[in-house]
């Protein structure tokens, strides 16, 4: 678990009659987005997301927010707000919730698909739910009114939050664009935004991930004319469709695209199948009687018949695309006749995984479509003129950007100021710092909770902390070597060994002269022992250590991981 300690509270913090807000997640990063705010004794939370594990993070699965504050204070919270159904803004939540009983409100999709992960931890029985439509407001405690507001993004539902306070109104935007002619639902509710900046809008917290690109976002109905164009010049090929299984309306145009040219749809991957079951349930994905199949029955059908809808746009080990590209998927082998189109853009960090992805494929001969190449992709998230509208309908007196990595949010308050704010009203803030709000003041205070990352190995939830994490790098990179001796425990005398075992350093038996020299100035290390009456355990140990690491430094300049086994005989 890697933590950001919080220093001790000082006198302004300490303030009851302020607002705080304090992020937890989603600055100076990807993923991982929750907020906090807090009044007098009164907590409310807005998302709760994860992020996806760097290359730096073996044998990770997932990153959360460290909930360190939450639990300190979870006598405060008086509920969950979210925004929308994707991962980085509900992946966290039943972990936290674990440990924090309150009530999570959000809309109908949003709800559907969280009590899908609540489900997976037993968790769906202890935790109370409530759906709230967009333009509806809840009170949480004596001091919060949260606002829905209707929004457009790349998962139907979304919604942006105006949250009423005693010293003014916050809204934030959650992930957005502006999109005139929307899969499902209306277009965001300019008009709401307009009203509250003339009512007077204290802080606005503004997504950052589309900050540094000029223009307008396209609409996700420019896809569904590319879907069409890549159908209709499929003739005799089988189609696979990766792209995130969150998003709806996508899958929604893939459908209507496979529908059109009389092909049968196969939805492949927990998370995809998942999402499709609970959307489909819920009235999100209108699909036809008979045209999902299942991967058992694809081989009933001709290649042209096809369609393959599977995870793994980022290019996740685990994926039902990665495992097609590497030949590892138990159901589906690549055929040099498929078509197979990456309908997503790398997050940043995934580049690498995903172009290896697209080679493999390439390699075995499919045809792959991906974002360089046509248009089978488009944001979810605003470009900048989209944001400086939002800037200008909701006119605040302060500022936060969220939701990006530092030069993201950097450029953000760059843009807020020509916009005309005053820079010293706009805060960029990192992950557990505080800004306190009174109705005509804000400042960072001089203190910071304590925040995060944790990381999920499987079913240990913070058990793996950087020094864990430190060993899996040290061993990825350079390998292990293992010495085992047995020595008397009162004399010091070498009763048998040294024996080393090597492990992704060198092949033992192809490096049968290296392994004996080692052997050798062992040896001679612990004869030096024997012969000056050393027999303290922890001082042989640390002596094999550092007399192996500089001979074989010396010998190949490299450094592998050196774990000494000591066995005291009597």
């Amino acid at each position: 678990m890697a933590t950001r300690k919080g220093r001790s509270y000082d006198r302004a913090f300490q303030g009851s009659n302020k607002l705080k807000v304090i992020p937890l997640g989603g600055l100076h990063e990807i993923g991982k987005n929750i907020t906090v705010f807090e009044y007098g004794d009164e907590i409310i939370v807005l998302d709760c997301g994860v992020a996806f594990p760097q290359e730096d993070m073996p044998g990770i699965d997932l990153v959360i927010p460290d909930f360190t504050y939450l639990i300190q204070n979870k006598n405060k919270v008086k509920g969950i707000v979210i925004t929308h159904g994707h991962e980085d803004h509900i992946g966290s939540l039943p972990y936290l919730l674990r440990d924090l009983k309150v009530p999570v409100y959000g809309t109908k999709l949003t709800i559907g698909l969280i009590e899908t992960k609540l489900k997976e931890h037993n968790l769906l029985d202890s935790v109370e739910r409530h759906n709230v439509n967009a333009g509806e407001t809840i009170k949480l405690g004596k001091n919060f009114k949260v606002e829905f507001i209707r929004s457009n993004h790349s998962i139907a539902d979304s919604v942006a939050m105006a949250i009423f306070t005693p010293v003014g109104t916050v809204v934030h935007s959650g992930d957005f664009k502006i999109d005139y002619t929307p899969i499902q639902g209306d277009v965001i509710d300019l008009q709401r935004f307009a009203e509250l900046g003339k009512e007077g809008v204290l802080l606005f917290m503004c997504e950052s991930t589309n900050v540094e690109r000029p223009g307008f976002t396209m609409s996700e109905r420019s896809v569904g004319k590319i879907f069409e164009m890549i159908f209709n010049d499929a003739k005799g090929q089988r189609i696979m469709i990766a792209t995130f299984s969150s998003n709806i309306d996508r899958i929604q145009q893939i459908i209507n695209s496979s529908v059109a040219n009389k092909r049968k749809v196969c939805v492949m991957g927990r998370s995809m199948t998942n999402v499709v079951t609970t959307a489909k349930e819920l009235g999100y994905l209108e699909i036809p009687a008979n045209t999902l199949i299942d991967v058992n029955d694809i081989k009933n059908y001709t290649d042209e018949q096809l369609t393959l809808v599977m995870t793994g746009s980022q290019g996740e080990t685990m994926s039902a695309l990665s495992r097609i590209a590497s030949g590892d998927h138990r159901s589906i082998e690549l055929k040099p006749s498929d078509k197979v189109v990456i309908s997503a853009s790398p997050i940043p960090g995934n580049e690498k995984s995903v172009y290896k992805v697209i080679n493999d494929l390439m390699k075995k001969g499919a045809e792959v479509i991906y974002e360089g190449l046509m248009d089978v992709h488009v944001s979810g998230h605003a470009r900048q003129e989209e944001i400086k509208l939002m800037h200008t309908l909701v006119k605040p007196k302060f500022f936060v950007p969220v939701h990006g990595e530092y030069k993201m949010l950097k450029f953000h308050k760059n843009l807020a100021v020509e916009l005309g704010m005053n820079k010293n009203d706009v805060f960029v803030m990192d992950n557990g710092d505080c800004l306190e709000l009174g109705k005509n003041m804000a400042y960072l205070t001089s203190s910071a909770v304590q925040s995060g990352q944790v990381f999920v190995d499987g079913l240990g939830v913070g058990d793996v902390g950087n020094i864990v994490l430190r060993d899996r790098r040290h061993l990825s990179q350079d390998g292990l070597m293992i010495v085992v001796v047995a020595i008397n425990k009162y004399t010091g005398e070498i009763l048998s060994g040294p024996d080393i075992v090597s492990r992704g350093f060198v092949y033992v038996r192809e490096a049968e002269d290296l392994v004996n020299e080692a052997k050798s100035v062992v040896n001679e290390a612990l004869s030096s022992c024997e012969r000056n009456f050393m027999n303290e355990w922890s001082y042989i140990k640390t002596l094999i250590k550092d007399t192996l690491k500089n001979f074989l430094w010396q010998k190949t300049k490299r450094s592998p991981m050196i774990l000494p086994i000591v066995i005291d005989i009597e």
